[in-house]
């Protein structure tokens, strides 16, 4: 990628994930039950050995991956991240025998991962978590719940973020392995907007030892926010995969749909609104590529660019799949439409791993730290 341009292969690449997401993952998402962990697209996933490349890669593959896959079938994207946030903890920060007992089952896509940080007091403010890690003998019991967790509670196993007390914040928190089968673990689904699986975990002094850590203890906030910037450019291009779905939508609808003596593109009113959604969403996939580009490259700001990325990208998508539906009519609003499934789809991403705000806060924290450095 040159300029933020796709070369002849990527471009190839990317057209023949589209298809693949519409042709063979479509129809097996459609048969899955919302809200549901769907195995059959996961093992579909790993088959096609597409679950490898979310290990494999760096941000700039992955964010491609995932935009391209959103474009046709959102549901394939989602089962595809919420691998990769689930396990790549253990890839980056699990001991050798963790990493050979649960990341070959991932990438087969055998094995359900799940990222167990938000609670029901701490979703945005992370370091605030109150999940506890209660010494017992050379382990800890973890007592508390999690809440907004995709996958729960059906994942084979979860990577929990959990108070160990080393200091206060976030310098208290260590990061676990914990299978989804450990003795007093127990959790419940939610009934949420958008179609993919998410619940709540209780943790009734479920036992976890040194063999269970990620990483070193009292450092789990670090493992969280490696994983993140990794990931939060990502969700952008979810986000964008979403926007240019609804963009290529909007165009061949308003072209051939008749209005008022003509096709609804000769109305300048349309003509400049697709004007602005086209252009916002050539912004936010720049942004999202420069910031995936950056990470692969080690550079020092990737906070701060992840986080634009994920900030302009989401709320870009959802101004734009909002106009979509306005200049379909009615007939996006029908179950079962396009617009109407990413009209549900794309308003979560602008909470989850982080919200627009604490995106916001982030920025404006680093930008004040690089003065400061100076």
């Amino acid at each position: 990628m040159t300029g933020f341009a796709l070369g002849a292969e990527q471009e190839e690449w990317c057209a023949g994930l589209r298809t693949l997401a519409r042709e063979r993952l479509g129809p097996l998402a459609e048969k899955g039950e919302p809200g549901r962990v769907n195995r059959p697209l996961l093992a579909a996933l790993g088959e096609l050995g597409l679950l490898e490349k979310v290990f494999g890669s760096g941000a700039l593959e992955l964010c491609l991956l995932r935009e391209s896959l959103a474009y046709g079938c959102t549901e394939a994207e989602t089962a595809l991240a919420l691998q990769g946030l689930g396990a790549h903890p253990v890839l980056g920060a699990g001991r050798p025998t963790q990493r050979e007992r649960w990341l070959p089952g991932v990438r087969r896509g055998t094995t359900v991962a799940a990222f167990a940080l938000s609670e029901p007091g701490a979703g945005s403010d992370a370091a605030a978590l109150a999940l506890a890690a209660e010494p017992d003998g050379p382990g800890w019991r973890l007592t508390g719940a999690k809440c907004w967790i995709s996958n729960a509670p059906e994942a084979d196993f979860y990577t929990v973020f959990a108070r160990t007390g080393e200091a206060p914040g976030a310098k208290g928190i260590t990061a676990f392995l914990v299978p989804g089968d450990r003795e007093g673990l127990t959790g419940e689904a939610l009934d949420m907007l958008s179609p993919h699986p998410i619940g709540s975990l209780a943790f009734d002094g479920v036992p976890v030892g040194p063999e269970d850590v990620l990483g070193e203890p009292g450092q789990g906030f670090r493992v969280a926010m490696n994983t993140l910037n990794l990931f939060r450019p990502s969700v952008g291009a979810f986000a964008v995969g979403m926007a240019r779905a609804a963009l290529d939508a909007t165009l061949a609808h308003t072209a051939g749909r008749t209005a008022f003596g003509g096709v609804l593109a000769d109305l300048q009113a349309v003509a400049h609104r697709v004007a602005e959604m086209a252009t916002r969403t050539e912004a936010a996939r720049l942004l999202v590529y420069a910031a995936a580009g950056a990470h692969d490259s080690g550079a020092p700001d990737v906070p701060r660019r992840a986080a634009m990325a994920k900030l302009l990208a989401t709320e870009t998508a959802q101004y734009v799949v909002d106009h979509a539906v306005q200049l379909h009519g009615a007939a996006a609003l029908r179950r079962g439409h396009l617009l109407e499934h990413l009209y549900r789809e794309v308003r979560a991403p602008r909470i989850y791993e982080g919200a627009s705000e604490v995106q916001r806060t982030i920025i404006a924290k680093e930008l004040y730290r690089e003065v400061a450095a100076r």
